[in-house]
Order: structure tokens, then sequence, then C-alpha cells
């Protein structure tokens, strides 16, 4: 096994169990009354990363690894972990909103409105790089910034459209 598939492999067991978080948290939150908002954003959200990764695979499992940009990378799954855990039972990948609960404000969210999506334009962009790929870094970046506009404009209204606070969520 190479560096970068050891790498890979950490970085796609990483997402699977994400996933698997983020189906066990939507389906309390929506025993609690939750709402899904704009689910259709989800496919085409899922197919960007699904593809950067499988393109990570195809084309980088047996490259060099750049430890600078590899060091940020690594950086960015610490900034990624302080959402999770800020976020904790409303953490998910889809736009759930929970009527009645607050908007989050501690951790992150003191200083961003959606960190989660800052530290995924990053890891998108970098960890190809960490691979040699800046094309894949290119490509990719554009790909999720066209999908993060559409989402973060359907949960700025999910979040506004009821005079309740709701609950913020991350993918």
């Amino acid at each position: 096994m190479t560096a970068a598939e050891f790498i890979l492999a950490a970085v796609t067991a990483q997402r699977a169990g994400e996933l698997l978080l983020s189906r066990y948290n939507t389906r309390r939150l929506m025993a609690r009354g939750a709402v899904e908002v704009a689910p259709r954003h989800y496919p085409p959200m899922v197919a960007v990363h699904a593809t950067w990764l499988i393109s990570l695979w195809v084309f980088g499992h047996d490259r060099p690894i750049n430890m600078v940009a590899l060091t940020f990378y690594l950086m960015l799954q610490g900034l990624r972990f302080w959402v999770m855990r800020t976020l904790g039972a409303r953490w998910t990948t889809r736009i759930i909103v929970l009527p009645g609960e607050r908007l989050i404000s501690a951790g992150p969210y003191r200083w961003l409105a959606h960190p989660n999506y800052a530290v995924v334009v990053g890891e998108i962009a970098v960890l190809p790089l960490a691979l040699g790929l800046p094309w894949l870094a290119a490509t990719f970046t554009v790909l999720n910034v066209a999908v993060l506009l559409i989402r973060i404009r359907a949960e700025n209204r999910a979040l506004g459209v009821s005079r309740e606070p709701t609950a913020r969520t991350a993918p």
C-alpha cells in the first residue's frame, strides 16, 4: 500500500463514517419533528463529493505526497471535528431544520455562519494538491462552489423562514 493509498483509505473511511453519523442524526432529528429543506440539491452535492474521491483514487493512488499540503489538510480535519462537535446531534449532511431550536452560536459559529463549508472548500482543493493534482483541485473546487452556492442559499432561506429560531445544520 502506497502512502497515497493509505491517506485515501483514511479519507474514504472518514467520509463513510460521517455518512453513517449523518443518517443517525437525521433520523433522530426527524423523530423530533425536524424537516428536510431543499432535498433536490443533495444528489448533485453527493455526486460532486463522490466523484472527487473516486478521482483521487484513480489519479492519485500512486502519487508522491506533498507534506505541506497534507499538513494543511490535517489542520482542516481539526476544524471539521470542531464543527461536528459544536453541532453535536444536529450535524447532518442534509439541510435539516428543527423548529423551535436556537441557532448554534458557539465554537466556530461565533466567527462564521457556515464554517463547515469553508472547511469543505479547503479540503476539496488541498487534498488533490497533497497528491500533486492541481487540475483536480481546480476542477472540483469550481464544481463544489457551484453546489455550495445553491446549498447555502437554501440553508439561509430555511434558517430564516420561520420566526422561531431554528437549528443550524452542516454537511
